[in-house]
């Protein structure tokens, strides 16, 4: 069935269903970890519920940016000053030790991805030894098979960095764009000449990058439905792999940045729903398959592949082709999944480094997942990245009756199915045209750990 097909818009659902929610990177999501539970408890569960035998992913977290982009909600350390970095480093490689020892055991890592902050902000001879030190750690693949990527800020991206990237074994790069209009960019503090973007995406093709992302944002300051086709139309013409646009939720009380921005500068909720639904259109219209949520991608991308054949998985970097993987993340803020456990590293990096510095891990927090936490995992992921959900796998795993189980949500699905959101057919659950928006409304029906009606605090609108 053809996604270009199935994705429809009816505007009176997406109002009457726009509430905030979870992304669904993780069940339970973060809100639930608890700092009460040690990090001895934590690693033990991780290590034992973990399958030894599986490849391993790795995240490692570069939170240096040398400018303030005023939309950021990631967490960054803003300073011109080069010099911070080695010292971080230095600690970071104490913490990817403890790592090693603690889940390496041999295991093959198939993907690797360094976020930020901006990890460019880090030397070329810097980044060399960070994967160094990752390659004496862990068994990384030397062959070019992995899925190796890193964010790129093409400000801090020379040609010199790019071919630095691809001699340490990166194979992918998330570019940073967000908007190509100067009005909007320098609303925002981040002046980005289409050109200087360019540069970057054409030695990537030039050095032999297997695949190019590029990050969108819509809702920023003195954007219009016209200014933003337009930047969707340089950025087509560019032809990314893959395409992430995101929805700007404008939170200054959590996110200081975000002060400098003038609220009355925003779009209207109908523009950006107007700019949602032509960015939608356009992209389909370019050939890109709508992935979920925020994502596209080419056709012959992995990631449509993956969502073809069923193996399309989720994590805390988003859409992922490794469903098999433990993730071992390193660095302030890191959050890691290791068999039937997620823990977060200290969200300070003063934290963290003493954290570090004196116990050779920061675990500041985590969640260990109980049988019910698993079951619905298993449903949620099932309908976030394949909107649809078939019970007799969940039954079979956990010895279940799926409505049985969920005989609580039934009342909620019928709710759904009668708005026209999803279909029962032929004892699955098909999410609809309509109903792929409001993915993660659906999703919420089987959280237990929310409430449904009214809009959640801590988390971004779902459109």
């Amino acid at each position: 069935m053809s996604l270009e097909k199935t994705i429809s818009w009816d505007l009176d659902l997406i109002k009457r269903y726009d509430l905030s929610g979870p992304r669904y990177t993780s069940y339970p999501t973060a809100i639930q970890f608890d700092a009460s539970l040690s990090e001895e408890q934590l690693v033990l569960n991780g290590q034992t519920t973990t399958d030894k035998t599986a490849p391993l992913s790795l995240y490692v977290h570069i939170p240096f940016c040398a400018h303030v982009c005023y939309f950021c909600a990631c967490n960054k350390v803003i300073s011109r000053n080069r010099k911070k970095a080695q010292p971080y480093l230095d600690t970071l490689y104490k913490e990817i030790e403890q790592a090693a020892k603690w889940y390496s055991d041999g295991r093959i890592v198939n993907q690797l991805h360094w976020g930020g902050g901006t990890p460019t902000f880090i030397s070329d001879e810097q980044m060399t030894e960070l994967m160094n030190k990752l390659k004496q750690e862990f068994n990384l693949l030397d062959d070019d098979s992995g899925d190796y990527s890193i964010e790129i800020d093409p400000r801090e991206a020379s040609l010199e960095t790019m071919r630095t990237l691809r001699k340490a074994g990166f194979n992918r790069i998330s570019l940073g764009v967000q908007d190509v209009n100067p009005q909007v960019q320098k609303a925002v503090n981040r002046i980005q000449p289409t050109e200087q973007t360019e540069a970057v995406l054409n030695a990537a093709r030039e050095l032999g990058f297997k695949s190019i992302n590029m990050d969108l944002i819509y809702g920023l300051p003195h954007q219009t439905f016209e200014s933003f086709n337009a930047t969707l139309d340089t950025v087509i013409d560019m032809s990314p792999d893959r395409l992430s646009v995101f929805n700007y939720a404008h939170m200054p009380d959590r996110f200081r940045s975000q002060k400098h921005i003038n609220e009355a500068d925003l779009p209207s909720p109908e523009i950006k729903l107007a700019i949602l639904e032509s960015t939608i259109n356009k992209l389909l219209a370019a050939g890109y398959v709508y992935i979920g949520m925020d994502h596209f991608a080419k056709p012959d991308d992995e990631l449509a592949l993956a969502q073809e054949s069923g193996h399309l998985h989720r994590n805390f970097q988003g859409y992922t082709t490794h469903s098999d993987c433990d993730l071992v993340a390193m660095g302030v803020s890191a959050i890691s999944q290791i068999g039937n456990v997620y823990y977060q590293n200290e969200h300070d990096i003063n934290a963290y480094s003493e954290a570090v510095e004196t116990r050779a891990s920061a675990i500041r927090r985590g969640v260990q997942l109980s049988t019910d936490d698993l079951i619905r995992r298993a449903v949620i992921t099932q309908l976030i990245c394949h909107f649809e959900l078939d019970p007799k796998p969940i039954e079979e795993l956990f010895s279940i009756e799926f409505k049985e189980y969920f005989s609580d949500e039934q009342a909620e699905l019928q709710h759904f199915s009668n708005d026209g959101l999803i279909e029962f057919d032929e004892q699955k659950i098909v999410v609809t045209a309509a109903g792929r928006l409001l993915i993660r409304r659906i999703c919420m029906a089987f959280d237990r750990y929310i409430p449904k009606q009214q809009p959640t605090q801590g988390f971004s609108r779902i459109i």
